[in-house]
């Protein structure tokens, strides 16, 4: 095999084999590859402020980044972090860290000046590089770490040493195992844990769900609500487009409705990738008359957090699109059980995607029968190989065997599709059984005068455990807390086996989320 290329065998039922060459630098076949294969005019990125970029322009612009990180004197395996909106360099600095040995590790965009000094502490970074709109909370950040990465490089700096560096780079002679990137977890549970991808891992990703689930092709555009700087984004809106030679459409703009239904109508997508909030956000805007023409796009995607079977049928009655619900994590990468174009469950998961493997295990470790609920744990080639400096954390969750603990509660029905049933440790044991919290927000979620619902366990006077709801109204929505409770009181109870119910109940304007959408109901219960 020629150096940094990869050997597909396509194989639609298990998922497509995949032999690397030695040696395998990512940034070859996701970038490099597409001047030799003629792509070289052809639009890779499109932005909604003009800038778009050729894979001509990216390949040149991912040699001078690299080139200008090495020239800093950064070392093969240092990291540099990057708190950097989605914009092309984005790319640049990404791609280019990786061309050149380095190891990139996207920040959320949205964090404060305390998680990123805990994140620039723990990581030992080499380099920061961030946006101008994120300037002051990373300087407030690095005034208060205990060590400070060497090279601070804001965005500018960045670009004009760039910008005097050579555009040829040759690729560094990375295995397909070695590290590549890092990306750290979202918190839904707490502190966020730095997850170490290897080389190998996007190319399965985009390969196994990219190609073998979605059916992605060269001339697709994708558009991804969901940032860059997590797994998700990361995926739909540059490993998988890159992967196909295909244009991804970046926006730095706060998604709203009005923004993605903006970008449907210039830009004509032809996949489109949300998350369960946001597309309940995009329902009530269609249902209040905004105008939303999904006339282009192929597919919907949802991952992050379990897509209400209501959302589902609501955004196909309105928009004439169907959204493909799937489920991932920070630490297999990408989406590893889907609902699909040809198989589609209302309410559920999906399937597996081919490649990956999963298994429902109980307390004891054992796996559990059908339709009973337990610990999902999953194994892939995409999983990473563990978590920085947390070896106990990294031993319970990267399991012996290849199988990854995903810390998610599932069952599979009788149809063979997998149900969420929540975070394991959002479980909730009412009246001895246990209690799904998804299950009872996704009936809440169903009356048509609740935007968002969120279900905690809580001790009641006897010390025992109730769910208690907290909800948003929908717009428009003026009811009394009293009158509204008694509402849904009702329709959850009429709906759900009688101990479901909440006991307790809290009207709110916002819920504390993952930049992933997914509730941090570990908040609401403290």
């Amino acid at each position: 095999m020629t150096a940094h290329t990869v050997a597909v065998t396509p194989d639609p039922a298990n998922g497509a084999a995949l032999r690397f060459a030695t040696p395998f630098n990512a940034a070859v076949p996701f970038i490099d590859r597409h001047l030799a294969e003629g792509r070289g005019t052809k639009t890779a990125i499109l932005t909604t402020t003009g800038q778009d970029v050729s894979y001509a322009g990216l390949a040149a612009a991912v040699n001078r980044y690299g080139n200008a990180l090495k020239g800093l004197g950064i070392g093969t395996g240092e990291r540099v972090l990057m708190v950097v909106k989605d914009c092309p360099e984005f790319f640049f600095v990404f791609w280019g860290a990786i061309k050149a040995g380095i190891v990139p590790v996207p920040l959320n965009t949205l964090l404060t000046s305390g998680d990123y000094t805990y994140m620039i502490d723990d990581s030992a970074a080499a380099a920061i590089v961030w946006s101008p709109e994120y300037d002051a909370t990373v300087r407030e950040a690095l005034a208060q770490a205990a060590r400070t990465p060497a090279h601070l490089l804001p965005q500018d700096r960045a670009a004009a040493l760039a910008a005097e560096a050579s555009d040829r780079l040759e690729p560094y002679p990375n295995e397909a195992e070695d590290d590549c990137f890092w990306l750290y977890s979202s918190g839904s549970t707490g502190s966020p844990k730095g997850a170490i991808h290897r080389h190998r891992d996007m190319v399965v990703t985009s390969q196994q769900y990219g190609i073998g689930v979605l059916g992605m092709r060269e001339d697709d555009i994708c558009f991804s609500a969901a940032k860059l700087f997590f797994a998700y984004g990361l995926g739909n809106a540059m490993t998988f487009p890159l992967w196909l030679g295909a244009t991804a459409v970046l926006a730095a703009e706060r998604p709203t409705p009005q923004m993605t239904f903006d970008i449907f109508e210039r830009f004509r997508p032809t996949l489109y990738f949300g998350v369960p909030t946001l597309y309940a956000a995009q329902l009530a805007a269609i249902e209040g008359g905004a105008v939303c023409d999904t006339a282009s796009v192929r597919w919907c995607v949802s991952a992050g957090e379990a897509l209400p079977a209501d959302i589902f049928r609501r955004w196909r009655e309105k928009t004439g699109a169907t959204i493909l619900d799937g489920m991932g994590s920070t630490e297999a990468l990408h989406i590893v059980i889907s609902n699909r174009p040809d198989r589609q469950k209302p309410g559920t998961s999906g399937l597996m995607v081919p490649g990956y493997e999963a298994r429902i295990v109980g307390e004891d470790g054992a796996p559990l029968a059908a339709g009973e609920a337990g610990a999902l744990q999953i194994r892939g080639g995409s999983t990473a190989r563990g978590y920085w400096n947390l070896p106990e954390k990294t031993a319970a969750t990267m399991q012996d065997g290849g199988w990854l603990d995903t810390g998610d509660t599932y069952r599979i029905d009788g149809d063979g599709f997998y149900v969420c049933e929540g975070r394991s440790d959002d479980m909730m044991k009412v009246g001895g059984i246990w209690t799904s919290p998804v299950e009872i927000e996704a009936c809440l979620i169903g009356h048509p005068k609740v935007l968002e619902a969120a279900i905690v366990g809580r001790k009641d006077d006897a010390g025992l455990i109730k769910p208690e709801a907290w909800i948003i109204r929908a717009e428009g929505v003026t009811d009394g807390a009293a009158a509204l409770q008694e509402e849904l009181h009702s329709h959850v109870k009429s709906n759900l086996a009688p101990y479901k119910y909440p006991r307790w109940w809290k009207f709110v304007d916002v819920l504390p989320k993952t930049a992933t959408g997914k509730i941090q109901r570990f908040k609401l219960r403290s």
